[in-house]
């Protein structure tokens, strides 16, 4: 009895010490994704329906599930850098686009998610502290009035009334953007930090038919190049952005080109204004009044969007950037 007693211990605290000594699966990295409905891939099936319209197939989910990484996505639908990340948001646009009575609950600010623990940050924001779809709004309404004609919008924002406003936008954005990055790396000062550009919108208005709305609806032809330099402005300061803070950029404009709202149906990564969802599953929004006034068929007004192919592009950029800041697939 004796011996079968030391038998055992000794197989025990054999085991033990092979269990010690086994190489450990490295734990996954933490990676936390920050931003609007560009990051959020809202109107992509399926999403959450909390008000932020957060897509499963948004490019954090799937870098992450590329990667093997431990995800806190906080991305959020109508986000502004000030109120949205680094304030609580109570503007929410869903999807769904019809609020359920009483509306929907305010967000923290998306920051909190940030913490030490943090491995991994990805911000992509912006467009809507430059108010970007109110300046869609203001060319659709200008370029109905000219029948198409001209440049009424460029005239408004680059010559006349709206000039004034827009820079202060982009100079408000600039500060707000520097208090962001200041402040990820105060909470989280070993995490490595993306900034991630916006796609090609309409980078060639080759293709795009005035009045069609799967495209840039009443927009004036004309105006179409502007639009596109208000992006690119917004890329060049979130790329200055990155710069100053040593952070990376990820360029999602560059390899984008060609596939624009205006390119062909099979080339396209950007939802019109208004459209046909994408994404698995049979999930759907049920249009408001105002987008069920728009005369055009379409599932929902998804005005100017990723859709599924976009968000997948997304995602191989950003998957790239993470794998270069030491993500390494499990």
């Amino acid at each position: 009895m004796m011996r079968l007693a030391l038998t055992t211990v000794a197989a025990a605290a054999a085991a033990l010490l092979a269990t010690a000594l086994a190489p450990q699966a490295p734990a996954p990295f933490s990676y936390v994704a920050l931003g609007d409905s560009y990051s959020a891939a809202s109107f992509v099936r399926p999403w959450t329906t909390d008000g932020c319209g957060r897509s499963e197939q948004d490019y954090p989910h799937q870098a992450a599930r590329r990667l093997g990484l431990k995800l806190t996505d906080v991305t959020c639908s109508a986000a502004e850098v000030r109120a949205g990340l680094l304030g609580p948001q109570s503007e929410l646009k869903g999807p769904p686009s019809v609020p359920p009575p009483g509306g929907w609950a305010p967000k923290a600010a998306q920051i909190k998610a940030v913490t030490a623990a943090a491995d991994l940050v990805t911000v992509g924001a912006g467009g809507n502290s430059v108010g970007f779809s109110e300046i869609v709004e203001t060319c659709v309404k200008r370029g109905l009035a000219s029948f198409g004609t001209g440049t009424p919008c460029t005239d408004h924002y680059a010559r006349g009334g709206g000039a004034a406003g827009l820079d202060a936008r982009f100079t408000a954005l600039e500060a707000d953007f520097t208090a962001l990055l200041k402040e990820i790396r105060t909470r989280a000062p070993r995490a490595r930090v993306a900034v991630v550009g916006y796609p090609a919108v309409v980078d060639s208005s080759a293709g795009c038919g005035w009045g069609s709305w799967h495209q840039l609806g009443t927009v004036a032809k004309g105006d179409m190049p502007w639009l596109d330099s208000v992006e690119r402005r917004l890329n060049t300061l979130l790329r200055e952005q990155a710069r100053r803070s040593g952070a990376v950029y990820v360029d999602t404009y560059s390899s984008s080109t060609g596939h624009g709202v205006c390119a062909g149906a099979e080339q396209r990564w950007m939802y019109g204004i208004k459209d046909s969802l994408t994404g698995p599953g049979e999930q759907s929004d049920p249009p408001s009044e105002l987008c069920r006034s728009i005369p055009a068929r379409g599932e929902a007004c998804t005005v100017l969007h990723p859709n599924l192919r976009g968000a997948t592009h997304q995602a191989d950029r950003v998957t790239e950037a993470l794998t270069a800041l030491g993500a390494s697939r499990t």
